[in-house]
């Protein structure tokens, strides 16, 4: 299987990376796996999981993560 030719965007992060890539703790990644259904709690970006512990990040999750929890606001008329 080549794998160097993957579509723009579809590169593979570690948590260390991904955490970096977005400019927050590994730990918060961490923890959001784990917490991530709990009903009341935001959910972090999506993930992928291979085998029992590599845990992977997409780019395009991360930056569209980042994107669904842009606030715009508005001044008032």
């Amino acid at each position: 299987m080549n794998i160097t030719h993957q579509p723009k965007g579809s590169e593979l992060l570690t948590e260390k990376e991904a955490a970096q890539y977005i400019r927050m703790s590994q730990s918060f990644l961490a923890k959001d796996r784990m917490n991530g259904y709990r009903s009341g709690h935001k959910q972090g970006p999506e993930f992928i999981k291979i085998g029992m512990r590599n845990i992977r990040y997409r780019k395009e999750d991360l930056d569209s993560w980042i994107m669904s929890n842009r606030i715009v606001r508005e001044l008032p008329k």
